[in-house]
């Protein structure tokens, strides 16, 4: 899941005029053309590597949409998970991402890998960067 939210989000980072909020009001088919479109500007795909990127994005679209809806309702019902639970999501979230790459480095070149990898490290440096600022903003608004 790790890198479905690294792929969405190297595909929306280059266009800031469509916001978070914006984004989640668009049908999951809207989000993955969306997504698609900005990866193929990003990476130069060619429409072999469009197709299998867009089926790799609405499989991860579908898993997200899965897993947000299961910690929702665990989320009203009051279930928190367990450690044993917290570690088997992250494990497998990791697995996935491992696949992903795998699968993507089958698709790419060797330079539009490189530049997918690169797109993703910075996303990741900007939304860890991000959630240092809101917890250091609900440290302000504690003291």
């Amino acid at each position: 899941m790790l890198l479905a939210v690294g792929l969405t989000a190297v595909a929306q980072e280059k266009n800031p005029s469509v916001n978070r909020g914006e984004m989640e009001k668009l049908s999951p088919e809207q989000r993955n053309e969306l997504r698609l479109k900005k990866l193929t500007m990003e990476l130069n795909l060619n429409d072999n590597q469009q197709k299998e990127i867009g089926k790799i994005i609405a499989e991860q679209s579908a898993k997200r949409e899965a897993m947000l809806a299961e910690r929702k309702a665990n989320k009203e019902k009051g279930i928190k998970p367990s450690a044993d639970e917290r570690f088997a999501r992250e494990s497998k979230k990791l697995d996935e991402e491992k696949a992903m790459q795998d699968k993507l480095r089958k698709i790419l070149t060797p330079d539009q890998y490189k530049k997918w990898d690169e797109m993703r490290n910075d996303r990741k440096e900007k939304m860890r960067e991000h959630s240092r600022r809101r917890g250091d903003k609900k440290q302000d608004t504690k003291e």
